[in-house]
């Protein structure tokens, strides 16, 4: 099988300005995606798909190849899945067909090689069409989540069939995290989003699972690299 790894990379950040290829503990980030990719067994080529010369610099120092993404694709307004559709169309014309596409946000780096195997490995195992991650969430919609009413008062997100009155007895939820997705080309190309087809996960422990937004998720990184 064709594994091949996908780093999607603008250069517009405005929540952390150059976020992509900000130096965290003395390497770009991008460089973490791109490093893991290598080590994974599983994984025969590295793309990084990007509008930035300067992002475009790292990937190819640091081995990737790369994807010049249209400007009409790097807006903030622009969906990922269609960047995604993009450098699959891009990489079956140059190299010709693969099997399996593997995005690796530079968000999440903190993730390490068994998390990324981990979710090829169980999509082909359980036949879906995507692996994403998921790490347990710090609050429950059947808990201590609430959303507003018209007249101003508020209500649990889900009220359960019988009362929780303890977070124990809440069903187990999850956030979905930035650290991998492991999927088919033919899915991507022939559907519009994740949750359009069968779904599976892994779960990733929170000390791996920080998905950079912000200067203080940077700094959480920052910290958890430290004292590693």
């Amino acid at each position: 099988m064709k594994n091949y790894a996908f780093i999607f990379a603008r250069g517009g950040s405005k929540g952390l300005p150059g976020k992509n290829i900000k130096p965290l503990a003395g390497k770009p980030l991008l460089q973490y995606s791109i490093e893991t990719a290598k080590s994974c067994p599983s994984i025969d080529k590295i793309f990084v798909s990007t509008d930035d010369k300067d992002i475009s610099k790292v990937a190819i120092d640091n081995g990737a190849t790369l994807i010049d993404r249209p400007a009409e694709l790097a807006s903030d307004e622009s969906p990922e899945w269609l960047s995604w559709r993009h450098a699959i169309e891009w990489v079956e014309e140059k190299y010709g067909p693969f099997d399996s596409f593997i995005s690796l946000p530079t968000t999440s780096p903190l993730r390490n090689v068994e998390d990324v195997e981990r979710a090829i490995s169980k999509r082909t195992a359980v036949e879906a069409d995507i692996c994403i991650s998921v790490t347990p969430a710090s609050r429950s919609p059947y808990f201590n989540m609430v959303k507003k009413n018209q007249d101003e008062s508020i209500a649990l997100v889900n009220m359960s069939n019988g009362k929780v009155t303890r977070r124990q007895d809440a069903p187990r939820v999850f956030d979905i995290t930035t650290v991998v997705y492991a999927t088919t080309p033919s899915f991507v190309l022939n559907e519009s989003g994740i949750f359009n087809g069968i779904v599976t996960s892994v779960e990733v422990p929170k000390e791996r699972a920080v998905d950079i937004d912000d200067i203080y998720d940077f700094m959480l990184a920052e910290a958890i690299l430290s004292d590693r």
